[in-house]
């Protein structure tokens, strides 16, 4: 959390996780040359090796893309987003891979530098079977390369969260340049199916994806109001499962009001590390727990625990029967609001 950094905070987790990352990227890579050896024995390893290395990027991409709406869709996921910064610098590495290895073989015999070889070696943007692709892959790991050097708790507190978050998203942005240096690249000579309709599947997987998680996300923002910024019903108490949230919208901001220990206490939804749903955490050692990365908060006070000094805002809450009332109006992060206590029936 923030009070200091580490380069990695390993734990046993993180390690089981990456060993089997690097098991799996270290099997696809050999499996990948070997086969591809075998049916195509003219290639050169240097081509097999480039090949290898960008369709193993690619593919971690397509996975990464979806660890974000699978989790908000399934919770048995939530492993996945809380590891998903190793994966992305796993992919960058192999995306380094397959560029370094294609700027050698391609552009580093001729008289200009490699990297200025590859924008200006080829200018026909005026032709989709000549379209000078390569320029679109390098362009590509340049959003990745500045996404994995700031993949560290570090940056994401310097950069501020919107800033870093803005910064990632731009995932989306290197994904479209990754289809295009693909769709204009390598598939141009491609005269088997098989790679363009894989290619169209994976972008259609996404896109399905992100859609069903949106439309489950906008159920969400339905606006519970009372008028007068009275106390707004939002919930019954029996509703809520024990240590566990019911996230509502309330004056324009998502609640996560929680049950737990014969109380019930309503915190902001968004967690201040990287916005993840405290919501959907649940309650352990008697802290709100974010599913995303396990950054804790009192839900009385809506203050970590020392040595930590995140805050989210608390609201006011008093029960009415087993009907559950929620201020509309935000405290102050960290500000302490006394729970409403249930009644024994």
């Amino acid at each position: 959390m923030s009070h200091a950094y580490r380069a990695v905070g390993w734990n046993r987790q993180k390690r089981i996780y990456d060993f089997t990352l690097a098991g799996g990227v270290a099997l696809y890579l050999v499996l990948f040359v070997a086969v591809s050896a075998a049916l195509k024995p003219e290639a050169t390893i240097e081509t097999l090796l480039i090949r290898a290395f960008g369709t193993g990027a690619f593919l971690l991409l397509h996975l990464i893309l979806a660890i974000g709406p699978l989790s908000r869709l399934d919770r048995r996921f939530l492993p996945l987003l809380y590891n998903r910064r190793h994966l992305g610098v796993t992919m960058f590495l192999l995306a380094l891979g397959h560029g370094g290895f294609s700027i050698v073989q391609f552009h580093a015999l001729g008289d200009l530098h490699p990297l200025v070889s590859v924008l200006v070696s080829n200018g026909r943007y005026d032709s989709l079977a000549q379209f000078p692709f390569q320029a679109l892959g390098l362009a590509a790991l340049l959003i990745l390369f500045l996404m994995a050097a700031t993949s560290h708790d570090f940056w994401l507190a310097n950069l501020t969260p919107p800033a870093w978050k803005a910064l990632h998203m731009l995932v989306y942005v290197a994904y479209g340049l990754v289809v295009m240096h693909v769709a204009l690249g390598v598939l141009q000579a491609e005269t088997q199916p098989l790679f363009p309709i894989a290619l169209g599947v994976g972008m259609a997987t996404l896109l399905t994806l992100h859609l069903l998680a949106g439309w489950r996300e906008r159920a969400r923002d339905d606006e519970l109001t009372a008028g007068d910024g009275a106390m707004v019903e939002v919930c019954r108490a029996s509703e809520i499962a024990e240590k566990r949230a019911r996230v509502v919208t309330v004056a324009g901001e998502r609640v996560a009001v929680f049950r737990y220990d014969g109380k019930i206490s309503a915190i902001s939804n968004v967690c201040r590390h990287q916005n993840g749903p405290l919501g959907e955490g649940r309650i352990l050692d008697g802290c709100v727990t974010c599913p995303w990365h396990g950054f804790q908060y009192d839900p009385a006070t809506g203050a970590s625990p020392p040595p930590f000094d995140e805050k989210v805002a608390t609201f006011g809450v008093r029960l009415d029967g087993d009907r559950v009332l929620v201020d509309p109006r935000p405290n102050p992060p960290g500000t302490h609001v006394e729970p409403a206590r249930l009644v024994e029936s």
